[in-house]
């Protein structure tokens, strides 16, 4: 019996060990390639884009974006109250029932973090998938899932446009991008740059489509507009070689703006203006810190930036799947709740693959509140 005790371990050891190595051995694939390396045709727009200077993108607005230096005692506050920082108990999942979408309605399945798939007139865009259980170059380390994923990726139905807004980790993930390669036969929508990678990770040419700021294109007969958003990108110790963005995406009579990831700035006024309104905003809520204030915009911001826009209803991402920052779980969504009462703006707040009717959405029902480690 010791002997073969020994032999399972062994087994189990050697088992480990290769799961290890294949993770690491992944790792260089996940840094992507720089754009200035991938040949010469994106090499000739990245050079000419109004957002590249001095060898990388930058946020041009006027106000400044940085990102502060540790705190002082930044070690204490990660290791106090963590509890808090994720759900007390499971997370409600809801599997989105299969049918047709509506051929002039909007709809929406939020599947946690900013993966999401909307529905548009009859078409389907898909933003940010991510379904990997951590987000990082290596899936033996980095923050991991709060919850499962709500459906498989190989169960998603057909869609017209995969969009992607950066290319951190937890908003565009190899091997989530590989598998929807081989399942699916929509074009992969990006900012600029980002088609390295996805070429690199096997991508088809002919399915990238790279778009700067204020350029557009007519995918699934849905116009994309690539529109400014006040962020960042790399997926290494080097930043900014690929171009971050939002995303207006268009029917004949109905819009969605999906903002990524971003700090609040004036412009979405711009935005709004020209491109709206809007039936659905997505907005980022969650990740928020004083430390870096510019390039994660807070609950109440959020509101502000919808209003802005000029949106019918919000619904937040961004929150809920992975700890980002030091604020707790629930708190995203408690203040996003308080501040739309405040300001009479129409959210919803549906679990994750919760489908939802834009036009006859759901009344907030607070599901996450028992989940809050405050209210315990």
């Amino acid at each position: 019996m010791a002997g073969m005790r020994t032999v399972r371990r062994l087994i189990a050891g050697g088992a480990a060990l290769a799961a290890a190595g294949w993770a690491v051995r992944e790792v260089p694939a996940e840094l992507g390639v720089r754009p200035l390396q991938s040949g010469p045709e994106r090499v000739k727009r990245v050079m000419r884009s109004p957002q590249f200077r001095d060898g990388a993108f930058v946020n041009p607005m006027p106000e400044p974006t940085s990102v502060a230096p540790p705190p002082p005692g930044l070690v204490r506050e990660l290791l106090r109250d963590r509890d808090s920082r994720r759900p007390a108990g499971p997370v409600p999942l809801r599997v989105p029932p299969a049918r047709d979408p509506s051929p002039t309605g909007v709809g929406v399945v939020w599947y946690g973090h900013a993966s999401t798939l909307v529905e548009i007139e009859g078409r389907r865009v898909l933003f940010d998938p991510v379904w990997s259980r951590r987000v990082s170059p290596s899936q033996l380390v980095g923050p991991k899932r709060h919850h499962p994923l709500p459906v498989a990726l190989n169960e998603l139905p057909q869609v017209d446009a995969i969009a992607i807004s950066h290319d951190h980790y937890d908003h565009l993930d190899m091997a989530t991008v590989k598998t929807l390669t081989r399942t699916q036969k929509a074009p992969f929508v990006v900012p600029l740059g980002i088609g390295a990678h996805l070429e690199r990770w096997g991508v088809p040419l002919y399915r990238i489509i790279e778009l700067d700021w204020e350029e557009e294109a007519v995918v699934g007969g849905l116009r994309f507009v690539s529109t400014a958003a006040r962020h960042f990108s790399g997926r290494s110790l080097r930043r900014n070689d690929t171009l971050w963005g939002s995303w207006v995406v268009a029917g004949r009579r109905r819009r969605v703006f999906y903002a990524g990831d971003s700090g609040y700035f004036e412009g979405y006024k711009g935005i709004g203006a020209a491109h709206g309104p809007f039936d659905l905003t997505l907005m980022p809520v969650g990740a928020y810190s004083p430390a870096w204030p510019d390039i994660h915009m807070n609950p109440e911001e959020a509101v502000t930036a919808h209003l802005d826009l000029g949106g019918k209803l919000l619904l937040p991402v961004h929150w809920a799947t992975f700890t980002l920052a030091l604020h707790p779980w629930s708190e995203p969504v408690d203040r996003l709740w308080r501040e739309a009462k405040a300001r009479d703006v129409a959210i919803v707040v549906p679990r994750p693959g919760e489908a939802v009717d834009v036009d006859d959405a759901p009344a907030v029902d607070g599901w996450w509140e028992t989940l809050g480690w405050a209210r315990r």
